[in-house]
Protein backbone atom coordinates (compact mmCIF):
# COMPACT_ATOMS: atom_id res chain seq x y z
CA UNK A 1 0.00 0.00 0.00
CA UNK A 2 1.44 3.46 -0.72
CA UNK A 3 0.28 6.80 -0.04
CA UNK A 4 -0.67 7.53 -3.48
CA UNK A 5 -4.04 7.41 -2.68
CA UNK A 6 -4.53 10.61 -0.81
CA UNK A 7 -6.84 13.09 -2.67
CA UNK A 8 -6.42 16.66 -3.00
CA UNK A 9 -9.80 18.52 -3.26
CA UNK A 10 -9.70 22.01 -3.06
CA UNK A 11 -10.77 22.94 0.27
CA UNK A 12 -10.39 19.64 1.99
CA UNK A 13 -7.41 18.24 3.70
CA UNK A 14 -7.89 14.63 4.52
CA UNK A 15 -9.67 13.10 1.53
CA UNK A 16 -8.25 9.72 0.49
CA UNK A 17 -9.25 7.00 -1.74
CA UNK A 18 -9.70 3.45 -0.29
CA UNK A 19 -8.71 1.80 -3.74
CA UNK A 20 -5.70 -0.39 -4.33
CA UNK A 21 -5.46 -2.19 -0.90
CA UNK A 22 -4.39 -5.56 -0.60
CA UNK A 23 -7.89 -7.83 -0.17
CA UNK A 24 -8.69 -11.21 0.37
CA UNK A 25 -8.09 -14.36 -2.04
CA UNK A 26 -5.37 -11.69 -4.20
CA UNK A 27 -8.13 -9.14 -4.80
CA UNK A 28 -7.54 -5.86 -4.46
CA UNK A 29 -9.88 -2.45 -3.39
CA UNK A 30 -11.73 -0.91 -6.09
CA UNK A 31 -10.04 2.50 -7.26
CA UNK A 32 -12.92 5.52 -7.06
CA UNK A 33 -15.57 3.11 -5.19
CA UNK A 34 -15.16 4.75 -1.86
CA UNK A 35 -13.75 7.55 -0.68
CA UNK A 36 -13.49 8.80 3.06
CA UNK A 37 -12.39 12.14 4.09
CA UNK A 38 -13.23 15.54 5.72
CA UNK A 39 -16.02 17.69 5.58
CA UNK A 40 -16.59 18.75 2.12
CA UNK A 41 -18.85 21.78 2.69
CA UNK A 42 -15.18 23.15 2.87
CA UNK A 43 -15.21 22.49 -1.00
CA UNK A 44 -14.41 25.30 -2.94
CA UNK A 45 -16.23 25.05 -6.36
CA UNK A 46 -12.51 23.72 -8.20
CA UNK A 47 -12.89 21.11 -5.16
CA UNK A 48 -16.41 20.41 -6.06
CA UNK A 49 -15.31 19.96 -9.64
CA UNK A 50 -12.80 17.42 -8.36
CA UNK A 51 -14.85 15.69 -6.28
CA UNK A 52 -17.62 14.83 -9.02
CA UNK A 53 -15.05 14.36 -11.73
CA UNK A 54 -13.33 11.72 -9.40
CA UNK A 55 -17.47 10.06 -9.93
CA UNK A 56 -18.35 10.48 -6.12
CA UNK A 57 -22.60 10.34 -6.68
CA UNK A 58 -23.21 9.62 -3.20
CA UNK A 59 -22.14 11.86 -0.03
CA UNK A 60 -22.48 10.11 3.22
CA UNK A 61 -22.24 12.62 6.34
CA UNK A 62 -21.50 10.51 9.56
CA UNK A 63 -23.15 12.85 12.72
CA UNK A 64 -23.20 12.88 16.16
CA UNK A 65 -26.79 12.41 17.77
CA UNK A 66 -27.43 15.15 20.31
CA UNK A 67 -24.19 17.23 19.03
CA UNK A 68 -24.65 20.71 17.27
CA UNK A 69 -22.85 21.17 14.04
CA UNK A 70 -22.63 24.45 12.87
CA UNK A 71 -24.71 25.37 10.21
CA UNK A 72 -22.37 25.99 8.05
CA UNK A 73 -21.17 21.98 7.71
CA UNK A 74 -24.20 21.37 5.97
CA UNK A 75 -23.54 19.53 2.42
CA UNK A 76 -24.91 21.42 -0.25
CA UNK A 77 -23.48 19.78 -3.68
CA UNK A 78 -23.80 21.79 -6.49
CA UNK A 79 -24.42 19.13 -8.75
CA UNK A 80 -28.03 18.08 -9.08
CA UNK A 81 -27.31 13.98 -9.02
CA UNK A 82 -24.91 13.82 -6.02
CA UNK A 83 -27.31 12.41 -3.32
CA UNK A 84 -26.21 13.27 0.33
CA UNK A 85 -27.48 11.00 3.88
CA UNK A 86 -27.24 11.69 6.72
CA UNK A 87 -26.52 9.13 9.27
CA UNK A 88 -26.22 9.34 13.30
CA UNK A 89 -23.61 6.62 14.39
CA UNK A 90 -22.47 8.38 17.93
CA UNK A 91 -25.16 9.55 20.71
CA UNK A 92 -23.50 12.06 23.30
CA UNK A 93 -26.89 12.24 25.01
CA UNK A 94 -25.77 8.78 26.25
CA UNK A 95 -23.94 9.81 29.84
CA UNK A 96 -22.11 7.23 30.77
CA UNK A 97 -20.17 7.51 27.25
CA UNK A 98 -19.68 11.43 27.79
CA UNK A 99 -18.35 11.03 31.13
CA UNK A 100 -15.91 7.89 29.66
CA UNK A 101 -14.65 9.71 26.76
CA UNK A 102 -15.23 13.02 26.32
CA UNK A 103 -14.92 14.23 29.76
CA UNK A 104 -11.50 12.31 30.01
CA UNK A 105 -10.81 13.67 26.27
CA UNK A 106 -9.92 10.85 25.00
CA UNK A 107 -12.91 10.85 22.60
CA UNK A 108 -10.23 12.06 19.99
CA UNK A 109 -8.10 9.17 20.05
CA UNK A 110 -9.20 4.85 18.87
CA UNK A 111 -9.03 4.35 22.60
CA UNK A 112 -12.93 4.49 22.21
CA UNK A 113 -13.63 2.51 19.04
CA UNK A 114 -14.36 -0.58 20.61
CA UNK A 115 -16.94 0.69 23.01
CA UNK A 116 -18.70 2.68 20.32
CA UNK A 117 -18.61 -0.32 17.91
CA UNK A 118 -20.46 -2.31 21.27
CA UNK A 119 -23.03 0.55 21.53
CA UNK A 120 -23.96 1.52 18.28
CA UNK A 121 -23.65 -1.91 16.57
CA UNK A 122 -27.09 -1.01 14.44
CA UNK A 123 -25.86 2.04 13.60
CA UNK A 124 -22.57 1.47 12.41
CA UNK A 125 -24.23 -1.54 10.04
CA UNK A 126 -26.75 0.80 8.47
CA UNK A 127 -23.64 3.32 7.44
CA UNK A 128 -22.48 0.43 5.55
CA UNK A 129 -26.06 -1.32 4.36
CA UNK A 130 -26.03 2.55 2.79
CA UNK A 131 -23.23 1.83 1.43
CA UNK A 132 -23.95 -1.03 -0.27
CA UNK A 133 -27.32 0.08 -1.77
CA UNK A 134 -26.10 3.60 -2.93
CA UNK A 135 -26.52 4.39 -6.13
CA UNK A 136 -24.03 3.77 -9.05
CA UNK A 137 -21.25 5.65 -8.82
CA UNK A 138 -18.51 6.48 -6.06
CA UNK A 139 -19.38 6.77 -2.42
CA UNK A 140 -17.78 9.54 -0.13
CA UNK A 141 -18.16 9.06 3.54
CA UNK A 142 -16.88 11.84 5.90
CA UNK A 143 -17.50 13.33 9.37
CA UNK A 144 -15.67 16.69 10.57
CA UNK A 145 -11.87 16.13 10.17
CA UNK A 146 -11.96 12.78 8.85
CA UNK A 147 -10.37 10.81 12.04
CA UNK A 148 -12.83 9.20 13.99
CA UNK A 149 -16.01 8.59 12.75
CA UNK A 150 -14.94 8.37 9.65
CA UNK A 151 -12.06 5.70 11.07
CA UNK A 152 -14.66 3.97 12.87
CA UNK A 153 -16.44 3.14 9.32
CA UNK A 154 -12.90 2.64 7.75
CA UNK A 155 -11.97 0.34 9.52
CA UNK A 156 -15.08 -2.05 8.82
CA UNK A 157 -15.39 -1.95 5.74
CA UNK A 158 -11.35 -2.66 5.53
CA UNK A 159 -11.83 -5.76 7.57
CA UNK A 160 -15.10 -6.92 5.53
CA UNK A 161 -13.20 -7.42 2.82
CA UNK A 162 -9.97 -8.83 4.10
CA UNK A 163 -7.33 -6.13 3.85
CA UNK A 164 -4.68 -6.91 6.38
CA UNK A 165 -4.89 -5.52 9.98
CA UNK A 166 -1.56 -3.55 9.39
CA UNK A 167 -2.79 -2.11 6.48
CA UNK A 168 -5.55 -0.88 8.41
CA UNK A 169 -3.24 0.48 10.67
CA UNK A 170 -1.43 2.56 7.60
CA UNK A 171 -4.52 3.50 6.12
CA UNK A 172 -5.48 5.35 10.03
CA UNK A 173 -2.37 6.22 10.10
CA UNK A 174 -2.56 8.94 7.23
CA UNK A 175 -5.03 10.96 9.28
CA UNK A 176 -1.87 12.54 11.06
CA UNK A 177 -3.21 14.07 14.50
CA UNK A 178 -0.07 14.70 16.84
CA UNK A 179 -2.14 15.79 19.55
CA UNK A 180 -3.44 11.96 19.63
CA UNK A 181 -0.22 10.56 19.85
CA UNK A 182 0.72 12.79 22.92
CA UNK A 183 -2.90 11.95 24.72
CA UNK A 184 -1.94 8.10 23.96
CA UNK A 185 1.31 8.39 24.61
CA UNK A 186 0.27 9.85 28.10
CA UNK A 187 -1.72 6.87 28.24
CA UNK A 188 1.18 4.34 28.11
CA UNK A 189 -0.07 3.30 24.35
CA UNK A 190 0.53 3.94 20.52
CA UNK A 191 -1.97 4.49 17.85
CA UNK A 192 -0.43 0.88 16.40
CA UNK A 193 -1.22 -1.05 19.55
CA UNK A 194 -4.90 0.47 19.87
CA UNK A 195 -6.06 0.17 16.48
CA UNK A 196 -4.54 -3.46 16.28
CA UNK A 197 -6.12 -4.60 19.32
CA UNK A 198 -9.30 -3.25 18.27
CA UNK A 199 -8.96 -4.88 14.12
CA UNK A 200 -7.95 -8.32 16.06
CA UNK A 201 -10.96 -8.01 18.13
CA UNK A 202 -13.58 -7.90 15.32
CA UNK A 203 -15.26 -10.20 12.57
CA UNK A 204 -16.50 -7.59 11.18
CA UNK A 205 -19.08 -9.85 8.80
CA UNK A 206 -20.65 -11.11 12.17
CA UNK A 207 -20.55 -7.76 13.26
CA UNK A 208 -22.39 -6.22 10.39
CA UNK A 209 -24.63 -9.14 9.89
CA UNK A 210 -26.03 -8.81 13.97
CA UNK A 211 -26.13 -4.93 13.43
CA UNK A 212 -29.11 -5.88 11.24
CA UNK A 213 -26.92 -6.38 7.48
CA UNK A 214 -28.37 -9.35 5.46
CA UNK A 215 -25.83 -11.56 2.97
CA UNK A 216 -27.35 -9.36 0.32
CA UNK A 217 -26.03 -6.49 1.48
CA UNK A 218 -21.84 -8.11 2.68
CA UNK A 219 -22.13 -9.35 -0.92
CA UNK A 220 -22.84 -6.12 -2.43
CA UNK A 221 -20.46 -4.07 -0.82
CA UNK A 222 -17.91 -6.88 -1.46
CA UNK A 223 -18.74 -6.72 -5.45
CA UNK A 224 -18.84 -2.61 -5.34
CA UNK A 225 -15.26 -2.43 -3.34
CA UNK A 226 -12.93 -5.08 -4.73
CA UNK A 227 -11.81 -5.43 -7.94
CA UNK A 228 -12.34 -9.48 -8.79
CA UNK A 229 -15.98 -10.06 -7.80
CA UNK A 230 -17.33 -8.35 -10.98
CA UNK A 231 -21.26 -7.65 -10.64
Amino acid sequence: MTTNRIINWEGCNNVRDLGGMNASNGSKTRWGAIVRGDHPAKLTEIGWASLYEHGIRTIISLRTHGLDEKDYLEVKPPYSDIETVKLDIEDVTDTEFVNQWFVSGLWSTPLYYTDALNRWQKQHSDVIKTIAQAKVGGVLFHCKRGHDRTGIVGLLLLSLVGVAPEDILADYALSVDPEREEILANHGTTTRDVILKTVSQLNAEEYLLSGGMTQTDIDAIRRRFVESMIS
